[in-house]
Order: structure tokens, then sequence, then C-alpha cells
């Protein structure tokens, strides 16, 4: 029987560590968590670029910018005046409830952290989860689009499985260890964006040969 530990072994040996998330700053990463919504990370790094260049990428600096001159500033990350207003409710909270003060805003507790995160206008499971592990360094795993699909093609998880229940899955198996959540993650993004696309790409795919009957599983 494969496990999640078995996968992600399989994955490690295949594309070795991936250094995810990156980011210079806490900021930085709460910011590309918004951004990469529905964009590719080579268009997320254009914008932040941009926010460095324009000496954006600080809380008080981001809440006091105009939210038109901070979307035009995120541009290429697409959606971007949708996700100017979210960055901005980001924000918004980080300078109501702590004063801009990410230590302060990170040593609340997860689960509390968690809710409020998610009570924020635009941010939901993934974002919030992606902000707690990566820039809060907070024992969370995340769930993406390419994390169920993996799960899912595979059969190790039913086709109906939420965000919930994907994340329970892998919190069950494997070692609560944050810096296994951080790789495991990147390491499904890695293979999601490499092979197990929509239209799947099998071929040298470290997980090939673990597909039910050598065959996809459709469920999308």
């Amino acid at each position: 029987m494969t496990t999640m530990m078995d996968v992600y072994d399989r994955l490690y040996s295949h594309y070795g560590p991936q250094q995810w998330w990156p980011g210079e700053t806490a900021l930085e990463i709460m910011v590309g968590a918004i951004l990469v919504q529905n964009t590719a990370w080579k268009n997320v790094e254009k914008a932040i670029t941009n926010l460095k260049e324009q000496g954006l990428l600080d809380p008080q600096a981001l809440h006091a910018c105009h939210l038109e001159e901070l979307a035009e500033t995120i541009r290429s990350a697409g959606y971007y005046r949708l996700k100017a207003k979210r960055l901005k409710n980001l924000i918004t909270f980080l300078i109501e409830e702590f004063d801009g003060d990410l230590d302060q805003m990170f040593a609340t507790d997860t689960t509390t952290l968690r809710e409020q995160l998610l009570a924020i206008n635009g941010i939901g499971p993934e974002t919030a989860d992606s902000i707690l592990l990566y820039a809060a360094n907070k024992r969370v795993f995340v769930v993406d689009t390419y994390t169920a699909r993996v799960l899912k093609r595979h059969g190790w998880i039913w086709a109906e499985a939420d965000y919930y229940q994907i994340q329970d899955h892998f919190v069950s198996e494997l070692p609560q260890e944050i810096e296994l959540y951080n790789e495991y993650h990147a390491l499904l993004v890695s293979v999601g964006h490499h092979h197990c696309r929509k239209t799947p790409k099998c071929e040298e795919c470290p997980l090939a040969d673990l597909l039910p009957g050598g065959q996809i599983v459709d469920f999308e």
C-alpha cells in the first residue's frame, strides 16, 4: 500500500529540494500568496519587483497607497484590480489588528489566526494556509489544485473529497513537521506543473506507475 511518505520520497528523489516559498521577507511571502491566485509565478515575480522598486513592500506604505496605483503596480499578476482590493484587505487587517507588526500577528495561535485570515474578503483556505505555513512558520498543510488532482487521479482519496478532507488525509499520515509540510506542498506543485496537468503528461512522471491499473482516473 502506497503511503503519503512513499509519495514524498519519490517526489523528493526526482525533483530535489524546492526551497519554496520564494521571498525575502514574511510580508513579501504574504503578498505573493495573494498575487499568485489564478496566475503563474513568473507574473507574480514581475509584480513584486514593481512593488519593491516603488518602495511599497512595507505595511504602512501599502496601506497608504491608493488602490488605483496599487492595481497598476501589480498589473502583471492578472486580475490586478481584484487582487489590489484583496491585498488592501489583508494589509488593513494587519494594520488595524496588529499595528502593522508581523511578529505580533504571527504570535497569535494558529487556529485563531487562521479564522481571522479566512474572515478577510478574498482570502480562502489555500491562501490562508500558505500565509500560515510559509510566512508565519506554523504547522499547517497547504492544499491546492495540484494536490487534489494528484491524489484523486491516483485513487488515494475519494473524488468528492474537499479541501479539509484532503488536508486531514495528509496530516493524519505524515510526521507533523513544518519543514516536511513546506517541502511536500512545493513538490506537489512541481509534479502538478510538470506532469499532472488537466491534460496529463505522464511520461517520466515519478508517480506514473502508481496510477490504478496504470490508467488515469478521470475525475475532472
